[in-house]
Protein backbone atom coordinates (compact mmCIF):
# COMPACT_ATOMS: atom_id res chain seq x y z
CA UNK A 1 0.00 0.00 0.00
CA UNK A 2 1.26 3.85 -0.79
CA UNK A 3 0.54 6.32 2.47
CA UNK A 4 1.24 9.55 2.33
CA UNK A 5 1.95 10.92 6.11
CA UNK A 6 1.54 14.92 5.98
CA UNK A 7 1.82 17.31 9.04
CA UNK A 8 4.82 15.01 11.24
CA UNK A 9 7.64 16.31 13.18
CA UNK A 10 10.02 13.48 12.58
CA UNK A 11 10.06 11.67 15.48
CA UNK A 12 6.66 9.76 14.39
CA UNK A 13 8.91 8.18 11.19
CA UNK A 14 10.24 5.07 13.56
CA UNK A 15 6.89 4.28 14.81
CA UNK A 16 5.43 4.50 11.19
CA UNK A 17 8.12 2.54 9.75
CA UNK A 18 7.72 -0.07 12.59
CA UNK A 19 3.79 -0.45 12.07
CA UNK A 20 4.26 -0.81 8.01
CA UNK A 21 6.99 -2.07 7.86
CA UNK A 22 6.14 -3.70 3.59
CA UNK A 23 4.58 -0.44 2.45
CA UNK A 24 5.49 2.39 0.61
CA UNK A 25 5.64 4.96 2.53
CA UNK A 26 6.45 8.87 2.12
CA UNK A 27 6.90 11.77 4.62
CA UNK A 28 6.66 15.48 4.92
CA UNK A 29 6.47 18.39 7.01
CA UNK A 30 4.59 20.33 5.01
CA UNK A 31 0.52 20.56 4.98
CA UNK A 32 -1.98 19.64 2.39
CA UNK A 33 -4.16 22.67 0.86
CA UNK A 34 -5.22 24.04 -2.08
CA UNK A 35 -1.91 26.34 -2.00
CA UNK A 36 0.46 23.91 -1.82
CA UNK A 37 -0.13 21.31 -4.38
CA UNK A 38 2.91 20.57 -6.76
CA UNK A 39 1.91 17.13 -8.77
CA UNK A 40 0.24 14.72 -8.75
CA UNK A 41 0.26 11.49 -6.15
CA UNK A 42 -0.43 7.74 -6.49
CA UNK A 43 -0.63 7.17 -2.88
CA UNK A 44 -3.61 5.39 -2.20
CA UNK A 45 -3.55 6.14 1.71
CA UNK A 46 -2.88 9.97 3.80
CA UNK A 47 -2.76 10.89 6.87
CA UNK A 48 -2.96 14.85 7.88
CA UNK A 49 -3.46 16.93 10.56
CA UNK A 50 -5.19 20.04 11.24
CA UNK A 51 -3.55 22.37 9.35
CA UNK A 52 -4.25 20.29 6.19
CA UNK A 53 -7.10 21.40 3.95
CA UNK A 54 -8.79 18.72 1.84
CA UNK A 55 -11.37 19.56 -1.17
CA UNK A 56 -12.09 18.82 -4.43
CA UNK A 57 -8.76 20.56 -5.81
CA UNK A 58 -6.69 18.58 -3.31
CA UNK A 59 -8.91 15.68 -3.93
CA UNK A 60 -7.88 15.65 -7.91
CA UNK A 61 -4.01 15.61 -7.18
CA UNK A 62 -4.60 11.89 -5.43
CA UNK A 63 -5.73 10.28 -8.25
CA UNK A 64 -5.62 6.55 -6.65
CA UNK A 65 -6.90 7.81 -2.93
CA UNK A 66 -9.29 5.23 -1.19
CA UNK A 67 -8.65 6.63 2.77
CA UNK A 68 -7.91 9.73 4.44
CA UNK A 69 -7.09 9.62 8.46
CA UNK A 70 -6.78 12.94 9.83
CA UNK A 71 -5.09 12.70 13.31
CA UNK A 72 -7.36 14.42 15.10
CA UNK A 73 -10.96 14.37 16.61
CA UNK A 74 -12.34 16.86 14.30
CA UNK A 75 -12.74 16.74 10.71
CA UNK A 76 -14.03 20.15 9.66
CA UNK A 77 -11.03 20.47 7.60
CA UNK A 78 -11.77 17.74 5.03
CA UNK A 79 -15.04 18.21 2.54
CA UNK A 80 -16.74 14.85 3.59
CA UNK A 81 -18.93 15.80 0.38
CA UNK A 82 -16.34 15.74 -1.83
CA UNK A 83 -14.57 12.61 -0.46
CA UNK A 84 -18.09 10.79 -0.67
CA UNK A 85 -18.84 11.90 -4.40
CA UNK A 86 -14.64 10.46 -5.08
CA UNK A 87 -15.68 6.95 -2.92
CA UNK A 88 -13.22 7.95 -0.20
CA UNK A 89 -13.30 7.15 3.13
CA UNK A 90 -12.39 9.51 5.74
CA UNK A 91 -11.65 8.11 9.28
CA UNK A 92 -10.34 10.08 12.11
CA UNK A 93 -9.40 9.98 16.18
CA UNK A 94 -12.45 10.16 18.31
CA UNK A 95 -10.80 10.36 22.13
CA UNK A 96 -6.89 11.04 22.44
CA UNK A 97 -6.43 14.21 24.25
CA UNK A 98 -10.16 13.97 26.79
CA UNK A 99 -8.40 15.61 29.62
CA UNK A 100 -5.55 16.93 27.78
CA UNK A 101 -7.99 19.67 25.91
CA UNK A 102 -10.00 20.06 29.18
CA UNK A 103 -6.76 20.95 31.28
CA UNK A 104 -5.95 23.45 28.40
CA UNK A 105 -8.93 24.60 28.83
CA UNK A 106 -8.66 26.00 32.66
CA UNK A 107 -5.09 26.74 32.54
CA UNK A 108 -6.73 29.86 30.13
CA UNK A 109 -9.46 30.05 32.52
CA UNK A 110 -7.36 30.76 35.34
CA UNK A 111 -4.69 32.68 33.57
CA UNK A 112 -7.79 35.04 33.05
CA UNK A 113 -9.47 34.99 36.53
CA UNK A 114 -6.30 35.29 38.31
CA UNK A 115 -4.75 37.60 35.26
CA UNK A 116 -1.46 35.35 35.30
CA UNK A 117 0.07 35.86 31.83
CA UNK A 118 -0.59 40.04 32.69
CA UNK A 119 1.34 39.51 36.03
CA UNK A 120 4.35 37.62 34.59
CA UNK A 121 4.78 39.82 31.69
CA UNK A 122 4.76 42.76 33.69
CA UNK A 123 7.74 40.97 35.41
CA UNK A 124 9.69 39.95 32.13
CA UNK A 125 8.91 43.92 30.77
CA UNK A 126 9.22 46.04 33.57
CA UNK A 127 10.67 43.82 36.22
CA UNK A 128 7.89 45.39 38.79
CA UNK A 129 6.11 43.70 41.87
CA UNK A 130 3.55 46.31 41.51
CA UNK A 131 0.19 44.84 41.63
CA UNK A 132 -2.10 47.49 41.07
CA UNK A 133 -4.47 45.62 38.30
CA UNK A 134 -3.96 42.34 39.24
CA UNK A 135 -6.17 41.29 41.39
CA UNK A 136 -8.09 38.19 39.99
CA UNK A 137 -11.29 36.29 41.17
CA UNK A 138 -11.39 32.74 43.15
CA UNK A 139 -12.82 29.90 40.85
CA UNK A 140 -14.21 28.28 44.08
CA UNK A 141 -18.18 28.87 44.59
CA UNK A 142 -18.55 30.10 40.99
CA UNK A 143 -20.32 28.52 38.35
CA UNK A 144 -19.31 27.14 35.35
CA UNK A 145 -21.34 26.17 32.12
CA UNK A 146 -19.97 23.68 30.06
CA UNK A 147 -21.73 23.40 26.66
CA UNK A 148 -20.71 19.53 25.11
CA UNK A 149 -20.59 17.04 27.78
CA UNK A 150 -18.64 14.80 25.85
CA UNK A 151 -15.26 13.02 26.16
CA UNK A 152 -13.84 16.27 27.26
CA UNK A 153 -16.55 17.81 28.57
CA UNK A 154 -16.80 15.35 31.34
CA UNK A 155 -12.94 15.70 32.42
CA UNK A 156 -13.96 19.54 32.21
CA UNK A 157 -16.64 19.03 34.52
CA UNK A 158 -14.33 16.69 36.58
CA UNK A 159 -11.78 19.25 37.22
CA UNK A 160 -14.17 22.15 37.63
CA UNK A 161 -15.73 19.79 40.67
CA UNK A 162 -12.20 19.61 41.95
CA UNK A 163 -11.66 23.47 41.97
CA UNK A 164 -15.12 23.64 43.86
CA UNK A 165 -17.14 25.18 41.35
CA UNK A 166 -20.63 25.03 40.69
CA UNK A 167 -21.40 23.00 37.26
CA UNK A 168 -23.93 23.58 34.71
CA UNK A 169 -24.06 21.77 31.45
CA UNK A 170 -26.02 21.72 27.68
CA UNK A 171 -25.56 18.98 25.42
CA UNK A 172 -28.12 17.82 23.14
CA UNK A 173 -28.04 14.50 24.42
CA UNK A 174 -27.28 14.80 27.98
CA UNK A 175 -25.98 12.08 30.28
CA UNK A 176 -28.20 11.96 32.89
CA UNK A 177 -26.01 8.85 34.84
CA UNK A 178 -22.63 11.18 34.58
CA UNK A 179 -25.01 14.53 35.81
CA UNK A 180 -25.77 12.53 38.73
CA UNK A 181 -22.15 10.79 39.75
CA UNK A 182 -20.45 14.40 38.88
CA UNK A 183 -23.13 16.70 40.27
CA UNK A 184 -23.89 18.56 36.94
CA UNK A 185 -26.56 20.38 36.17
CA UNK A 186 -28.48 20.15 32.96
CA UNK A 187 -30.21 23.15 31.70
CA UNK A 188 -31.00 25.26 28.36
CA UNK A 189 -28.36 26.43 26.39
CA UNK A 190 -30.00 30.18 27.19
CA UNK A 191 -29.73 28.99 30.86
CA UNK A 192 -26.80 28.56 30.77
CA UNK A 193 -25.11 31.53 29.17
CA UNK A 194 -27.70 33.53 31.40
CA UNK A 195 -26.22 32.15 35.21
CA UNK A 196 -22.61 30.78 34.23
CA UNK A 197 -19.57 32.97 35.12
CA UNK A 198 -17.54 31.09 32.93
CA UNK A 199 -18.60 29.19 29.73
CA UNK A 200 -15.84 26.41 28.26
CA UNK A 201 -17.00 24.94 24.91
CA UNK A 202 -16.26 21.22 23.75
CA UNK A 203 -18.30 20.01 21.20
CA UNK A 204 -17.67 19.46 17.05
CA UNK A 205 -17.76 21.79 14.44
CA UNK A 206 -20.71 21.10 11.99
CA UNK A 207 -23.88 22.88 10.25
CA UNK A 208 -25.81 22.59 13.77
CA UNK A 209 -23.45 24.37 16.16
CA UNK A 210 -21.64 26.98 13.26
CA UNK A 211 -22.28 30.04 15.18
CA UNK A 212 -23.74 28.02 18.47
CA UNK A 213 -22.36 31.41 20.44
CA UNK A 214 -24.12 34.18 18.52
CA UNK A 215 -24.90 38.01 18.05
CA UNK A 216 -28.47 36.71 19.26
CA UNK A 217 -27.48 34.77 22.37
CA UNK A 218 -24.24 36.00 23.85
CA UNK A 219 -25.53 39.26 25.05
CA UNK A 220 -27.68 36.96 27.37
CA UNK A 221 -24.15 35.85 29.04
CA UNK A 222 -23.61 37.43 32.69
CA UNK A 223 -21.92 40.90 32.97
CA UNK A 224 -18.29 39.67 33.58
CA UNK A 225 -18.13 36.42 32.88
CA UNK A 226 -15.55 34.67 30.36
CA UNK A 227 -15.68 32.34 27.36
CA UNK A 228 -13.34 29.38 26.35
CA UNK A 229 -13.32 27.87 23.22
CA UNK A 230 -10.58 24.65 22.67
CA UNK A 231 -13.34 23.37 20.18
CA UNK A 232 -13.40 25.39 16.95
CA UNK A 233 -12.55 28.46 15.81
CA UNK A 234 -16.68 28.18 13.64
CA UNK A 235 -18.69 27.84 17.40
CA UNK A 236 -18.43 31.60 18.09
CA UNK A 237 -19.33 34.07 15.69
CA UNK A 238 -16.47 36.42 15.91
CA UNK A 239 -18.46 39.91 15.14
CA UNK A 240 -20.20 38.86 18.10
CA UNK A 241 -17.43 37.93 20.48
CA UNK A 242 -15.32 41.38 19.57
CA UNK A 243 -19.12 42.97 20.68
CA UNK A 244 -19.49 41.66 23.85
CA UNK A 245 -16.06 42.08 24.97
CA UNK A 246 -15.89 45.96 23.74
CA UNK A 247 -19.41 46.35 25.44
CA UNK A 248 -18.06 44.40 28.57
CA UNK A 249 -20.58 42.12 29.00
CA UNK A 250 -17.63 39.76 29.02
CA UNK A 251 -14.23 39.93 30.85
CA UNK A 252 -12.26 38.17 28.89
CA UNK A 253 -12.14 35.29 26.57
CA UNK A 254 -9.52 32.40 26.32
CA UNK A 255 -9.54 30.88 22.64
CA UNK A 256 -7.37 28.41 21.14
CA UNK A 257 -8.67 28.63 17.96
CA UNK A 258 -10.22 31.16 15.57
CA UNK A 259 -12.75 31.54 13.13
CA UNK A 260 -11.12 31.11 9.74
CA UNK A 261 -7.51 30.54 11.73
CA UNK A 262 -6.65 28.69 8.75
CA UNK A 263 -7.10 31.70 6.29
CA UNK A 264 -4.94 34.13 9.09
CA UNK A 265 -2.20 31.65 8.98
CA UNK A 266 -1.96 31.42 5.53
CA UNK A 267 -2.55 34.94 4.86
CA UNK A 268 -0.92 35.95 1.35
CA UNK A 269 -1.80 32.90 -0.03
CA UNK A 270 -5.29 33.42 0.91
CA UNK A 271 -5.42 36.70 -0.72
CA UNK A 272 -3.32 35.63 -3.65
CA UNK A 273 -4.52 32.76 -4.44
CA UNK A 274 -8.05 33.69 -4.28
CA UNK A 275 -9.65 35.18 -7.03
CA UNK A 276 -12.33 37.24 -5.21
CA UNK A 277 -12.58 36.69 -0.92
CA UNK A 278 -15.72 36.41 0.43
CA UNK A 279 -16.46 40.04 2.55
CA UNK A 280 -17.67 38.00 5.55
CA UNK A 281 -14.44 36.16 5.56
CA UNK A 282 -11.96 39.10 4.84
CA UNK A 283 -14.28 40.90 7.95
CA UNK A 284 -14.11 37.76 10.31
CA UNK A 285 -9.84 37.37 9.59
CA UNK A 286 -9.75 41.55 10.35
CA UNK A 287 -11.33 40.93 13.36
CA UNK A 288 -9.74 37.99 14.82
CA UNK A 289 -6.87 40.61 14.57
CA UNK A 290 -8.66 42.57 16.76
CA UNK A 291 -8.89 39.99 19.17
CA UNK A 292 -5.19 39.39 19.15
CA UNK A 293 -4.35 43.09 20.11
CA UNK A 294 -7.14 42.65 22.98
CA UNK A 295 -5.38 42.61 26.99
CA UNK A 296 -8.28 40.55 27.90
CA UNK A 297 -8.34 38.11 25.20
CA UNK A 298 -5.80 34.82 25.70
CA UNK A 299 -5.31 33.03 21.88
CA UNK A 300 -2.81 30.44 21.74
CA UNK A 301 -2.53 28.56 18.52
CA UNK A 302 -5.03 25.87 18.35
CA UNK A 303 -2.41 24.10 20.94
CA UNK A 304 -4.55 22.52 23.73
CA UNK A 305 -4.12 18.93 22.32
CA UNK A 306 -0.44 18.96 22.40
CA UNK A 307 1.12 17.00 25.26
CA UNK A 308 3.28 13.85 24.14
CA UNK A 309 0.92 11.15 25.34
CA UNK A 310 -1.76 12.79 23.38
CA UNK A 311 0.73 12.40 20.48
CA UNK A 312 1.28 9.20 20.95
CA UNK A 313 -2.38 8.18 21.31
CA UNK A 314 -3.04 9.62 18.27
CA UNK A 315 -0.45 7.91 16.33
CA UNK A 316 -1.43 4.62 18.01
CA UNK A 317 -4.65 5.33 16.27
CA UNK A 318 -3.90 6.46 13.19
CA UNK A 319 -2.17 3.05 12.90
CA UNK A 320 -5.24 0.78 13.98
CA UNK A 321 -7.15 3.29 11.29
CA UNK A 322 -5.14 2.43 8.38
CA UNK A 323 -4.65 -1.02 9.16
CA UNK A 324 -8.40 -1.50 10.03
CA UNK A 325 -8.75 0.24 6.64
CA UNK A 326 -6.79 -2.73 4.46
CA UNK A 327 -8.25 -5.44 6.44
CA UNK A 328 -11.41 -4.07 5.42
CA UNK A 329 -12.26 -4.16 9.44
CA UNK A 330 -12.49 -0.23 10.44
CA UNK A 331 -13.95 0.41 13.71
CA UNK A 332 -17.34 2.31 12.37
CA UNK A 333 -16.54 4.68 15.83
CA UNK A 334 -13.39 5.74 13.40
CA UNK A 335 -15.62 6.57 10.85
CA UNK A 336 -16.08 10.75 9.89
CA UNK A 337 -19.72 11.17 8.39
Amino acid sequence: MKIAFFELEGWEEDFIKSNFPSDQITYSKGKLSPFDLTEKSDAEVISIFVNSRVDKTVLEAFPNLKFITTRSTGYDHIDLRACAEKGIVVGFVPGYGNNTVAEWAFGLILNLTRKMYQAIDQIKETESFNLYGLRGIDLKGKTIGIVGTGRIGKEAANIARGFGMNILGYDPFPDQEFAKASGLQYVPLEDLLKNSDVVTLHIPYNEQTHHLINKNNIGLMKKGSYLINTSRGGIVETEALVDALQKEILAGAGMDVLEEEGEVQDEMKFFTHTAYPKSEDMKTIILDHVLMKMPNVLITPHNAFNSQEAFERIMNTTAENIKGFAAGNLNPKNIAK
